[in-house]
């Protein structure tokens, strides 16, 4: 009887562990003509369907474009509204600071919502070793 007690508890509380946990989730962005688009409307679908889910979108390479100051999508919209309205749920956008040297650019000429890190493809590796899922739009 006391087995069985404590079996149901040890499920019970497995149960009610995988109920609080939050969904946690590295979003990979190199190339903005053909990920950018595509990569906030995955995001934006991914919190409509899981307003918990923690979300990171790392950037480096062309992947950064989408996050300068005035950055447009092909049909001239401006990526910033959209990068706005994810901040406002809870997304990080992070930009590698290996690209910005590489590149010759400077902080202040992506949007303020873009935050820094020194690597973006380590930063990816340290989120996965920490539970992220990987997705790569």
């Amino acid at each position: 009887m006391k087995a069985r007690n404590l079996l149901i508890g040890l499920v019970l509380g497995a149960a009610a562990m995988g109920s609080w946990a939050q969904d946690k989730v590295v979003y990979h962005i190199n190339d903005t003509a053909t990920q950018a688009l595509a990569g906030l409307r995955n995001v934006k679908n991914h919190l409509d369907t899981d307003p918990k889910a923690q979300i990171i979108v790392v950037t480096h390479a062309n992947g950064v474009d989408f996050l300068m100051t005035d950055a447009q999508d092909k049909n001239g919209n401006p990526y910033e509204i959209a990068v706005q309205q994810l901040v406002s749920r809870g997304v990080k956008f992070e930009v590698c600071e290996i690209t910005l040297r590489n590149r010759n650019l400077k902080k202040d000429q992506l949007i303020q919502e873009a935050k820094f890190t020194p690597s973006g493809v380590v930063r990816i590796a340290k989120l996965q070793q920490q539970g992220y899922a990987y997705i790569k739009p």
